[in-house]
């Protein structure tokens, strides 16, 4: 080898010495190093626990309250299918003091005992939240109305209802069926003088 060879050699030597001369004076600088990279490596696991456990903890909060809410539902509309099946009891009772002759004195008690027991089953079903739906002169609303016809009226102004031909009921405030109604035009006279 050339004298120019071991020049070049002998720093990157003297380099390598001197490493394991500090690493033999210095086992306790490696065996630190060593236990902060294990640390570090338990750091990272303890937060990646506290995530997982912290999505755990939401998820099982967010199954609690949707579990609560279908409970709540559950309770509130149970009885939607049967009060459907009550509500053409109601209606024939209605239809009963409708058709009913008042003016004949052998059919008055009979008008009140219909009158009594549609009051009595009215209030009834409203203990488990059945209300009945009667919009007659209000605003035609079709979340709660069933429009059957629309006539020119005088009497009521556009888009009123002037009639109920069948009246709605809710329960819980969830419709359980329309009311079915006749709405006003309005007067059928232009509001606007075209005469001129």
């Amino acid at each position: 080898m050339s004298d120019e060879q071991q020049k070049v050699e002998q720093p990157e030597q003297v380099e390598l010495e001197q490493e394991q001369v500090e690493t033999e004076q210095d086992p306790q600088a490696a065996r630190i190093d060593e236990l902060e990279s294990q640390l570090a490596a338990a750091k990272a696991t303890i937060d990646g626990q506290k995530d997982s456990v912290v999505r755990a903890h939401a998820e099982m909060e967010n199954i609690r309250r949707r579990s609560a809410q279908d409970v709540e539902k559950a309770r509130k509309f149970a009885l939607e299918k049967f009060a459907g099946e009550l509500l053409p009891v109601i209606d024939n009772l209605e239809r009963a003091l409708q058709t009913a002759d008042a003016d004949n004195e052998a059919v008055k008690p009979l008008i009140e005992g219909v009158e009594l027991t549609r009051k009595s089953f009215l209030s009834s079903v409203d203990k488990f939240g059945i209300k009945e739906i009667d919009p007659l002169g209000q605003p035609f609303n079709p979340d709660q109305h069933q429009a059957m016809a629309m006539q020119p009226s005088e009497e009521f102004a556009a888009n009123t209802v002037m009639a109920v031909m069948q009246k709605g009921y809710e329960l819980n405030g969830r419709l359980l069926r329309p009311a079915m109604v006749m709405i006003s035009k309005g007067s059928e006279q232009p509001s606007v003088d075209t005469t001129a």
